[in-house]
């Protein structure tokens, strides 16, 4: 799966937020609010094939965290980008 194009990471302050591109953005219900560590896997995720297995590798690789905490937070937070539709199965 990728992330779908059309959709772009913006950073306001210390706030990001992933907003659809052009005519169709004026329905705001498309845009997703990240924190830090999901705006960070976002960027690192752009172009690329997305695995649960990428996402717990960046994870790993960024944050102090234990293997299965970071295969759970990569569970969610690949399960709210599918909710949100910005993923290409």
């Amino acid at each position: 799966m990728k992330l779908k194009d059309g959709f772009k990471l913006h950073q306001i302050d210390d706030e990001y937020v992933v907003l659809a591109e052009g005519i169709d953005n004026i329905d705001f219900s498309k845009m997703i609010s990240l924190n830090e560590s999901a705006a960070y896997l976002w960027r690192n995720l752009q172009g690329k094939n997305i695995t649960e297995q990428l996402v717990t590798d960046l994870l790993l690789s960024e944050y102090e965290v234990s293997k299965d905490l970071a295969l759970q937070d990569a569970k969610s937070f690949l399960q709210t980008l599918n909710d949100a539709g910005v993923l290409d199965m």
